[in-house]
Parts: structure tokens; C-alpha cells; sequence
């Protein structure tokens, strides 16, 4: 074992011949304890609603979806869905289009989204899970439906059980209209149920039919999207490569965190900021380990001289005390990793700090992640080293030999 480790270990549990410096030695060590705890729990939060997030969007966004780069719509003829079917690993196929209407039902309206969707739909984002009440069905013979997020379903106080009072849609003509001609495209349909997946998507959303949508728009065969699943075991990115370059540049195909890139960018860079924050409090935590290794090395100068009398270099010196920092650090470290599972256990089965307000979550989500216990312990560590640094250039000037003032 190096020299300098072995005797900062022994230093590291010594008895100190004052009682003071085994205080503050403890007092640094807890500190660093709270602080490595706090930095992996700042970090498993954000951790928790990120996959919280990303579980209610993953109700709702396909595995891949496939969209124009330029204008909002385009057609899905043969060809175009032989090259997406002819990639391997691809289990369905689901032509979505979505455009925004007005909805009017008895004496309230409100603005948002219709989305058409066709009979795949389902396959794709199993959206029937996500039922709150009624059922999911579109056509009832002639009789058009559509499904409602819980958001439009509140705002606009629709009744699915009501069979006699339709909601009427309206959409803008995507052409010139002359001057006496009606501006909007109008269409009825029933309410056939609610569903609830994200409070964005509920609050904005109607699904209906993809002929019904269609039909408000004087389209063809033309679509927004094309939303895939993959088959089990098939890898995203090589699905994606594939259909990259089977479609060309004309085409946007992006992966689950792609179509909510912005906002998961977002809340990516709260989460550091958070982080940044908590170790700048345990930079100040720091200062205690400063001033306990001060100490140990006034205590320890006679040591020091009879180890520089005994040949030992500089460097040597130096770095006993470096490892000191580090080894107070790492104890500081293990403690806070083992303080973060108990108040981790704690958070994820009884849920100990509660979400104020009513939400769809009674307590904070919570997700430990192996590479925050690496990426805090870096930060430990860097922080431990820079903190001994000055107390070690310090037992690094003592003199072998020590003059008795």
C-alpha cells in the first residue's frame, strides 16, 4: 500500500489528543453527509417526474412518428407506406391527422385539437387503457363519435350518455371563400366517452374518426402524422436509421424523447441548475473540512518532522494530507449514499413528503439512477481534494526539525 495512503488511514482513526478536533473532524464528515445525500435526492426527484412525464406521454406518443419537414400535412399513398411497412421491426402503422377546430356543445365552446385517427390507433398507443368512462368507438353505423380528453370533456360540460344532443365542429376552409360563403366547414358528432392521459393533451384534445377529420378539411388521403410501433425487441435507432434513409430529408422521423424534445430539454436543465445549487451549499460545507485538517496537521507537526528527518519528501507530506481530505470525503460519501437509500425507501413506500394541492400523484416521484451515486461522488471527491489542498501545502512547509520558541 503507498506510504501516504497508509499513514492517512492511520491518522484518519487515531485518537486525537484534543477532544476538539475529533468534534470538528466529525462535525466535517456529517456535513458532507447531508450534503452527498442532498445531492443524490435533488437528483432522484427530478429523476422521478422525468419518468413520470414520460410515462403519461408515453400513452399518448407513439415509438416513432413520422412527419413532413415542410407544411403540416401530406399525403399516405402505396408508396409511401410500402417503404415505412418494408422496414424491419415494425409491428403497425397508424395515419393520424390533426388540425384546430372549434367545438360547440349546448351553449359552451371552446377551442382545441380534432385528431382523426384510424383503426390502428389503438394498436399503437393502447389509448382504450386510458378510458375514464364510456367506450372507445367512432362509427356507430352512420352515427360519427368521438372521444374527448377529460380537460374538453369539463370545459364544454358534455353529457356522453345524452344520444340526442350532438357536438358540432367547426374548422376553417383551407381555401379562399367567396364573399357570402360560409368561412368554416361544419360537422356533428356524439360524444362516445373520456379519456385521460396528460392534463395538456386531455385539456386540448378530441380524437375522432380519420375520415370524419378528413372530411372537415376536404382531404383525400392526406395525413399529419404516421405513428409506428415497433415490434418487441426492435431498436428505435436502428428502426430510425432505416426509415431515414428510406424517406430522405422530406421526412421528420423522431423516437419518443425526440417529440418532446424541447420540454424534456427543459426540465434537464432545471435539474443540473438544482443540482449546481445544492453543491454550492456543500462548497461551504467544505470550509469544515479545511479547518479539521488545519487542525490535524498542527497537531501533527511533530509527525511531520520526524518523518522529513527520516528522508521523507515534500510530496510525501503533502500528499498524506491530500489523502486525508479525500479519505474524510469518501467516509462523508458512503454515509450520505446510505442516508439517500433510507430517505429513498422512505419517499417510495410511505411516501413521506406529500405534493401539496390535487394532483395525479399523492406524493414526490422518486428514481435512484446508478450514474448520480458516480456523478455525486465525483463531485465529493473534487471538492475534498481542492479543500486539502491548503492544509497540505501547509504540513508540506513544516521543517525537520522543530525550533522550541
Amino acid at each position: 500500500m503507498n506510504l501516504a495512503l497508509r499513514i492517512a488511514r492511520r491518522y484518519l482513526f487515531a485518537r486525537r489528543s484534543t477532544n476538539a478536533i475529533n468534534i470538528i473532524s466529525g462535525i466535517a464528515v456529517f456535513g458532507i453527509s447531508i450534503g452527498a445525500a442532498a445531492l443524490v435526492l435533488v437528483l432522484s426527484v427530478f429523476n422521478g417526474f422525468e419518468d413520470l412525464i414520460l410515462g403519461m406521454y408515453n400513452r399518448i406518443n407513439p415509438d416513432v412518428k413520422i412527419t413532413i419537414a415542410k407544411g403540416k400535412t401530406f399525403p399516405a399513398d402505396s408508396l409511401l407506406l410500402e417503404k415505412v411497412y418494408g422496414v424491419a421491426g415494425i409491428e403497425a402503422v397508424s395515419q393520424t391527422l390533426e388540425e384546430i377546430a372549434v367545438f360547440t356543445y349546448k351553449n359552451n365552446r371552446n377551442f382545441g385539437f380534432l385528431k382523426g385517427v384510424d383503426e390502428q390507433y389503438n394498436l399503437v398507443t393502447r389509448i382504450d387503457s386510458s378510458l375514464r368512462e364510456g367506450y372507445y368507438e367512432f362509427n356507430r353505423g352512420a352515427r360519427q363519435q368521438v372521444l374527448l380528453g377529460l380537460g374538453m370533456r369539463n370545459r364544454l360540460e358534455v353529457n356522453y350518455r345524452d344520444d340526442f344532443t350532438p357536438l358540432e365542429v367547426y374548422m376553417l376552409k383551407r381555401r379562399k371563400v367567396r364573399v357570402f360563403e360560409k368561412q368554416f366547414n361544419q360537422r356533428s358528432a356524439y360524444p362516445s366517452g373520456t379519456f385521460m392521459v396528460q392534463s395538456d393533451f386531455d385539456a386540448q384534445y378530441i380524437l375522432s374518426s380519420l375520415d370524419f377529420a378528413r372530411s372537415l378539411m376536404n382531404l383525400t388521403n392526406e395525413v399529419s402524422a404516421l405513428e409506428l410501433k415497433l415490434a418487441h425487441g426492435a431498436r428505435s435507432d436502428k428502426v430510425m436509421e432505416k426509415l431515414r434513409n428510406e424517406l430522405g430529408d422530406a421526412y421528420v422521423v423522431e423516437n419518443r424523447y425526440e417529440q418532446e424534445e424541447a420540454f424534456l430539454k427543459l426540465m434537464k436543465m432545471e435539474k443540473w441548475l438544482s443540482y449546481a445549487i445544492v453543491g454550492l451549499m456543500m462548497a461551504l460545507v467544505a470550509f469544515n473540512l479545511i479547518g479539521a485538517l488545519w487542525l490535524i496537521v498542527l497537531e501533527k507537526k511533530a509527525d511531520i518532522a520526524v518523518l522529513k528527518s527520516l528522508g521523507a519528501k515534500n510530496a510525501t507530506v503533502r500528499n498524506i494530507f491530500l489523502m486525508e481530505g479525500l479519505l474524510l470525503s469518501l467516509l462523508g460519501t458512503f454515509g450520505g449514499f446510505i442516508l439517500a437509500l433510507l430517505l429513498y425507501l422512505a419517499q417510495k413506500n410511505a411516501g413521506l413528503i406529500a405534493v401539496p394541492g390535487s394532483l395525479i400523484i399523492d406524493a414526490y416521484p422518486i428514481s435512484l439512477r446508478w450514474i448520480d451515486f458516480v456523478t455525486v461522488s465525483l463531485t465529493v471527491t473534487v471538492m475534498g481534494v481542492i479543500a486539502s489542498w491548503l492544509p497540505a501545502r501547509k504540513a508540506e512547509k513544516v521543517p525537520a526539525i522543530l525550533i522550541e520558541e
